[in-house]
């Protein structure tokens, strides 16, 4: 059994695979890049179906190297690489999500990556800095999300917006015209509590000049920056401009669609859906950077590459992720699936710079978003900004829940 395996597997006895701790890496150089050899990767639903393509590409440049990738559902991801890790089982590679990194990092089950041969710089600062904890590199940022403000234009004209709001008042302006004269139920969606709520909210926190993690590593979200986010929240809510019912599944499109929420919040992928779906919205409709409050300030989401430590095939997974990260394959990528380059050359790439509005608004969110710390409690850690969302958007005062929050937190990290 590997040193990572009887560390998951001690600690899965005791309580569960977050926040277990391990002991180093399975020794030894493993095979040498130019050896004939396999590697295995995981990768996630149809990402991990369109990646097979791209390796026959990467194999044509390493004839040596055969890569075998093995879809994983998003849905069970988490299940499985905990399983594999206390089996001893993990493949050699991985496609992580930006939020599960940090409890992959407290288990010591990823290998350091090679700052001479991956550069910060080549990265845009909030993909890179989401896979660093003490000084250390775990991931290569494959692709990045972030999150903006799409907003019936149409709409707004009928209630006599003429522009793109670039401010939380201006937001929270629109929102109220929508329905006092542009006949809209709400004036925007926002997700009131249950799972993902806090992606919703967290551009506040980071507009307002807010972080979830002080410079002393203890969590900040009793800041006068967070009470000042929780607020804005809340008054969505408030104010009747937001449904404080939440049904789970609930397609924000078609809301978007009728006319009954012209406005909402959301990543890239919406772009498409939107264009493939209702497609009789086309030139109705805008995406923009999320309103400023202190600064306009998204966050970043997306995926990177991960190696494994007890991988025998370090060299060969450093060779595809080099070949994966390079600006000519992010922009292929975004061609085949339509997942934001992390790399910023690649948006030089004729696939990116001909992009139109929608792609330079989330460029532009990605220039200046900021990560999420990686923590290895961060699904108990975000459980808990939920339950003080979904109060606050009952009507809870928000500088006493985040007074309680603050003290729910600050037993999970460390």
């Amino acid at each position: 059994m590997s040193r990572i395996a009887k560390s998951v597997g001690l600690a899965m006895t005791v309580v569960s695979a977050v926040g277990l701790t391990a002991c180093g890496s399975s020794g030894g150089k493993g095979v040498a890049a130019d050896a004939k050899q396999t590697i295995t990767v995981w990768a996630m639903g149809e990402e991990g179906a369109r990646l097979q393509s791209v390796t026959k590409e990467f194999t044509k440049e390493h004839p040596n190297i055969t890569v075998k990738v093995t879809p994983v559902g998003w849905d069970v991801v988490h299940q499985k690489l905990v399983a594999a890790a206390a089996a001893g089982k993990l493949p050699d590679m991985a496609q992580m999500g930006s939020t599960m990194m940090g409890e992959f990092i407290s288990l010591d089950a990823l290998e350091p990556v090679d700052t001479d041969t991956f550069k910060k710089d080549d990265f845009f600062p909030a993909a890179w800095n989401g896979n660093v904890q003490d000084g250390k590199v775990y991931g290569v940022p494959w692709y990045a999300d972030t999150r903006a403000l799409y907003y019936r234009t149409d709409l707004a004209d009928t209630a006599g917006v003429t522009k793109a709001p670039t401010t939380w008042k201006e937001q929270s302006d629109l929102a109220a015209a929508y329905q006092s004269k542009a006949g809209a139920d709400w004036g925007t969606a926002l997700q009131p509590g249950s799972t993902g709520a806090w992606q919703g909210w967290l551009q506040y926190l980071y507009s307002a000049g807010g972080e979830l993690l002080g410079k002393d590593g203890k969590p900040a979200l009793d800041s006068p920056e967070a009470v000042k986010a929780f607020t804005e929240f809340g008054h969505y809510f408030d104010a009747g401009l937001a449904k404080k019912n939440f049904v789970p599944g609930e397609d924000v499109l078609k809301g978007f669609a009728s006319g009954k929420t012209p406005m909402f919040q959301s990543g890239p992928w919406m772009v498409q859906n939107i264009t493939d779906q209702a497609p009789q919205l086309k030139g109705k409709w805008k995406v923009v950077p999320v309103p400023a409050d202190k600064t306009s300030t998204s966050w970043v989401g997306g995926a990177s590459l991960v190696t494994f430590k007890d991988s025998d095939h370090k060299a060969a997974a450093e060779e595809f992720t080099k070949f994966l990260s390079t600006p000519k394959m992010q922009a292929h990528w975004y061609g085949i699936a339509k997942s934001l380059p992390a790399n910023k050359a690649a948006w030089n790439e004729p696939a990116l710079k001909s992009g139109g509005e929608s792609l330079s608004a989330f460029k532009q969110s990605l220039d200046t978003a900021e990560a999420v710390p990686p923590m290895a409690k961060w699904n108990e850690f975000a459980a808990q900004i939920e339950s003080a969302l979904e109060k606050i958007a009952r009507g809870a005062d928000p500088a006493a829940t985040a007074k309680q929050l603050q003290k729910s937190t600050e037993g999970l990290v460390g």
